[in-house]
């Protein structure tokens, strides 16, 4: 019976190690790749990519399977005789440049701390010669945020650089606000392009909170410091005020179109409602029917296309949690 206890202890001791060199050795690989993760996260960095090349490189890759050999290999003479004499003309007078960026909007509008970064970046080499075109996407969110996303714009406008704005998906209320600043906006013909309104909701648990006996406090300083609330009792003069607001806002942005698209019929294109490019186009809300592929590729015959993209900082929570998701993402 001891020598029983004895080899069993021993088992224990041997699993247990076992175990335990095990956990470590996880350990450590989880926490390399923590660090590593969250070291490419905190970079900070701006990307930028020559469009030109890019549509080259497909063009050739295509020709390669497609075209005979004999074909191909005129292709590519024709192709490299192309890129010196664009060399030369370079050498002589510059090309217009066009620089790309990216807006991908959420209720948020998060993106626009990139967004200004890049702005800034580009600011710094463009001329009045060169052209920004954004690729927008967004149904809108808090007016706050795509106010300050569509001021960024106007800083291209302000600087006497050419601004378009291509919307391939959608723009529509607070995207509408930012595209509505640019020189021309080009939409595909069934981008959903409007909604010019404002929209205001909640909750509200007073009911419930009554039917359970329970009482909710709420001290404010300032008649209207407060209007509407999700857990106290609305009144029929908070929503007035509420909504005064909400037409204030209305009014602002309705305002803000007129600024910079002067030539729409205001009180037909300000009711909330969106339209498809087409309807879009006929209602002056966009200049031009066009993808933003077709845009970019017609314009790399005469200038310079260059994708320019900012890496922006990621907080210590943001990382954290980041870093959580995709581990739990990969197993």
């Amino acid at each position: 019976m001891v020598e029983f206890l004895i080899e069993y202890g021993m088992f224990l001791a041997k699993s247990s190690t076992v175990v335990l060199l095990f956990l470590v050795a996880v350990g450590g690989v989880l926490l390399m790749l923590m660090r590593t993760r969250s070291k490419s996260l905190d970079e900070e960095r701006l990307e930028v990519k020559k469009l030109n090349e890019k549509y080259e490189q497909m063009s050739v890759i295509l020709k390669s399977v497609t075209l005979p050999k004999k074909a191909f290999k005129q292709a590519l003479k024709e192709l490299k005789i192309r890129q010196k004499e664009d060399q030369k003309v370079s050498g002589d007078t510059e090309r217009k440049r066009i620089y790309v960026l990216n807006f991908q909007g959420d209720v948020r509008a998060s993106e626009v701390s990139s967004l200004r970064e890049g702005i800034t970046a580009i600011l710094t080499v463009a001329k009045s010669s060169d052209e920004v075109v954004v690729l927008l996407e967004s149904a809108g969110g808090v007016v706050h945020g795509y106010g300050l996303a569509a001021s960024q714009l106007q800083r291209i406008r302000d600087k006497g650089v050419t601004l378009t704005v291509a919307v391939d998906k959608v723009a529509a209320s607070g995207g509408y606000m930012m595209a509505c600043v640019a020189s021309r906006i080009i939409a595909a013909p069934f981008a959903i392009i409007g909604s010019i309104g404002v929209i205001g909701q909640m909750p509200n648990f007073n009911r419930l909170l009554k039917n359970l006996d329970i009482d909710y406090e709420q001290i404010t300083a300032g008649e209207y410091k407060r209007t509407l609330t999700v857990f106290g009792e609305n009144t029929d003069k908070g929503r007035q005020k509420a909504q005064e607001e909400l037409d204030d806002t209305h009014r602002l942005f309705k305002e803000f179109v007129v600024e910079n698209r002067s030539e729409t019929d205001i009180d037909t294109i300000a009711t909330g409602e969106h339209w498809y490019g087409r309807r879009a186009l006929e209602l002056k809300l966009v200049d031009e029917l066009c993808t933003s592929d077709d845009y970019l590729c017609a314009a790399a015959e005469h200038a310079d296309i260059f994708l320019v993209k900012y890496s922006h900082r990621k907080r210590l929570v943001e990382r954290l949690f980041s870093s959580a998701a995709s581990l739990f993402n990969g197993l």
